[in-house]
């Protein structure tokens, strides 16, 4: 009697539909922490040495509104001109602070929950060149080259949020770059946006922008879609004016802040793993003194992102095991404080995607992930010390956050995942195999992860294919996703009043509006 295949192509049209969101292998804001570089007795005196950095050396070149808005609420302003903050005056910021801080994306599916310890991943950076992979060469970066890369984060599952990658730099007027800068990236995707601007009139008129996108300012405050990097501080312990002033028009329009500490070991901070960390959590938390000054419990992120200098010759090595190392023992400090986190890790050395690539970011985003960083920023798409960024790499990178996001999720040990009366049943009674095993069907999507592009195949079935290349294949994904993929939840007649009022660059038809 012929067999029916009825139920067979069921069960394989039910496997290959999509996943309920609950039963994915991997999803946004799974639980870090495993991976602690810092001993419990490291986490204290790493932290008493920032209070003791910020007590005793304090900031220098702090504007006049920061020195009053802090000495009003205990900083000191020195002889020398430098401000110094007590132990107690950060002790007590540290409680009023914001804990449990959402991230709100355009379209709500994207909120990011940065509540304990829980895991997202980013793009970040101000590349001014694009690694252009197709032809082997680099080129100056631009505004389509922004556009594009947000629609292709816009497709990745792994991606969580896009914080501008690029500097546009076909607009040379910087007020004109800070405003296109935030449309290309708003209007590419609609996930949680993060920007930079030079001046604070900048901020200013773009929260007019953000306003006519929300719908109204007060619609933008209940759930403001972007937020914002600011450099705040110059390592060592020196503020940057401009930035200070863009940070306290943030603050006070409602804007979440990434309060940005980038120092480089060896160079602008200890070389010793331990004094930056020191350096970065200190001067993170003046930042924060500062933001709760301004207005209590304000959203912020806490960004000690201390780089790595290759010591022979000075040049910055992102893809280096001691970033993975400094950003996981940062990570684990926030954890420490239970404040919202975020660091660097993810950028390669490499000139394009390759070995060395792919090497460097797993290594350094597992790194960051596991220790329970809310946001790896910069963990896809860079390039050559952050110098470049490469649109099609962003395909690749999503395999390896996934990945990453499936290492970090574990392994659930209960009663059922145990399996003990399969495993009784197989071996005492059963096919001796657990191939056909109903749990084996039933887990197969949701307790295991698979890539888009990595190649399982084996080598009979890769020569018939024509022997594929990965970057080859996510060339051909990029062109397929910037002829067909364009967001829509900005409407026209917004974009049309967006247009009215600023000077934006790029057309409608290069957008392919």
């Amino acid at each position: 009697m012929p067999r029916r295949s009825g139920g067979r192509q069921a069960r394989r049209a039910e496997r290959a539909a999509p996943l309920a969101e609950a039963l994915k292998p991997v999803r946004p804001g799974h639980s870090g922490g495993q991976f602690q570089p810092l001993s419990a007795a490291g986490v204290e005196a790493v932290s008493d040495n920032a209070f003791r950095i910020l007590d005793r050396v304090g900031f220098a070149d702090a504007t006049p509104h920061c020195i009053e808005a802090c000495t009003a609420v205990g900083a000191v302003l020195g002889d020398d001109g430098r401000l110094r903050m007590p132990r107690s005056l950060v002790e007590r910021t540290l409680q009023q602070a914001r804990r449990n801080l959402v991230l709100h994306a355009q379209d709500t599916r994207w909120d990011l929950d940065l509540s304990g310890a829980r895991v997202h991943f980013s793009t970040a950076g101000a590349a001014v060149m694009v690694a252009d992979s197709e032809n082997g060469s680099y080129r100056d970066s631009e505004a389509q080259d922004l556009y594009d890369m947000a629609r292709i984060v816009d497709t990745c599952e792994h991606i969580h949020m896009f914080q501008r990658t690029c500097v546009l730099r076909d607009v040379p007027d910087n007020c004109a770059m800070d405003i296109n800068t935030l449309y290309c990236a708003v209007t590419g995707t609609s996930k949680h946006v993060g920007s930079s601007w030079t001046l604070a009139d900048h901020l200013e008129k773009s929260l007019r922008m953000l306003h006519l996108i929300a719908g109204g300012e007060a619609e933008w405050r209940a759930r403001p879609f972007v937020s914002q990097s600011n450099c705040f501080v110059v390592p060592p312990m020196k503020f940057a004016s401009d930035a200070l002033e863009c940070l306290r028009v943030a603050v006070q329009g409602g804007m979440p802040v990434l309060l940005l500490s980038a120092g480089q070991a060896g160079a602008t901070t200890p070389a010793y793993l331990a004094g930056a960390v020191s350096q970065a959590w200190a001067e993170c938390l003046g930042g924060l003194v500062y933001v709760n000054a301004i207005e209590p419990g304000a959203p912020a992120i806490l960004g000690a992102w201390p780089f790595v200098s290759d010591l022979r010759t000075g040049a910055m090595s992102g893809g280096s095991p001691e970033q993975g190392l400094l950003s996981a023992a940062c990570a684990q400090l926030g954890n420490h404080f239970d404040l919202p986190f975020g660091t660097a890790c993810g950028m390669s050395d490499a000139k394009l995607p390759d070995f060395q690539a792919g090497a460097e970011r797993a290594a350094t985003v597992l790194s960051a992930a596991l220790s329970g960083a809310n946001i790896v920023y910069e963990s896809a798409g860079m390039y050559a010390s952050l110098l470049g960024t490469c649109p099609e790499s962003l395909l690749l990178d999503n395999d390896i956050l996934g990945a990453a996001g499936r290492v970090t999720r574990g392994i659930e040990v209960n009663s059922d995942t145990l399996s003990f009366a399969e495993i009784e049943q197989i071996c005492t009674g059963g096919e001796g195999h657990y191939l056909g095993s109903p749990n084996t069907l039933q887990v197969m999507q949701s307790e295991y992860f698979y890539p888009d592009f990595s190649d399982r195949n084996s080598p009979n079935v890769w020569e018939e294919q024509g022997k594929p290349v990965l970057l080859d294949q996510a060339i051909a994904r990029k062109r397929e996703i910037l002829a067909n993929h364009v967001p829509r939840h900005v409407s026209d007649e917004i974009d049309s009043s967006v247009r009215a009022e600023f000077p934006i660059f790029l057309s409608r038809a290069a957008m392919g509006r």
